[in-house]
């Protein structure tokens, strides 16, 4: 079995995707059941409390934090703490950390066959592969995406329905720039990979093919749930919402990586 690292953004599949992985005997956590099921994710969310709060203090490391009542004054629409899995983060910023977080990460790899998911990975890889590189640990990462827009579509109803991402008054530029930036990011440590055998990327719709279920086995070196994808559990609708030539060329790029079509 290899130590796993599931890449994408919410609402595209890396719930569904660590679901299938849940029982095939990785550690995902001592707290990965901390966010409680809801109706976007009825069978649960497998992200770690420690995973999300380490990438959660990077974020706040790299973006800047202004006091509370400030940013609701000034800066309503802008992610907050435990909100920046919606964060919008330029391919250009320097991915800030520090000794004691990693250190933190450290003692998260320090664990026997990991599988770890959280969409702020998609920003903070860099942080922890300079962790795992130095600790010599040798890790898998696992890349799912689906459609842009019906991604968008699909973190704005998020927002919708939890009061808490309401300040953020998400709406589809927003979150598509969501889903460009966090591929941006992913496809950057990609592409500056050495060994790409280390990634396998997979479309959402390919989750359901026994193909791609025996890839995925082939590739973590364990047996998986494929039973667990329920197709009747997405709720993500056609959409006819144009995306930006940008964000249409790195969809292209991904289903060219996954051999999607």
């Amino acid at each position: 079995m290899n130590n796993i690292i599931i890449l994408g953004s919410g609402r595209s599949g890396t719930s569904m995707l660590t679901g299938m992985l849940a029982n095939s005997g990785f550690h995902l956590g001592d707290d990965f059941e901390y966010l409680k099921k809801n109706k976007a994710n009825p069978k649960g969310f497998y992200e770690d409390y420690e995973v999300n709060t380490v990438n959660e203090d990077i974020l706040k490391e790299t973006l800047g934090s202004i006091p509370e009542f400030i940013r609701k004054q000034l800066f309503p629409s802008s992610t907050f703490y435990r909100a920046r899995w919606l964060a919008r983060l330029s391919i250009t910023k320097n991915i800030i950390s520090s000794q004691k977080i990693d250190n933190r990460i450290a003692s998260l790899i320090n664990k026997e066959r990991f599988c770890y998911k959280d969409p702020r990975l998609s920003y903070t890889l860099p942080i922890w592969q300079s962790v795992i590189e130095k600790n010599d640990i040798r890790v898998k990462y696992l890349v799912v995406y689906r459609e842009p827009a019906k991604t968008a579509n699909s973190i704005i109803r998020e927002c919708r329905e939890n009061k808490a991402l309401h300040p953020l008054k998400m709406d589809i530029q927003k979150a598509l720039k969501v889903w460009e930036l966090m591929y941006s990011h992913i496809l950057k440590n990609y592409n500056e990979d050495e060994n790409k055998n280390n990634w396998l990327f997979i479309h959402f719709n390919q989750l359901f093919t026994s193909e791609t279920q025996n890839k995925i086995e082939d590739f973590i070196g364990a047996s998986i749930n494929k039973e667990f994808p329920e197709k009747k559990l997405s709720r993500a609708t056609e959409s006819t919402d144009k995306v930006s030539s940008k964000t249409s060329l790195i969809y292209t790029q991904l289903n060219k990586f996954s051999l999607y079509t």
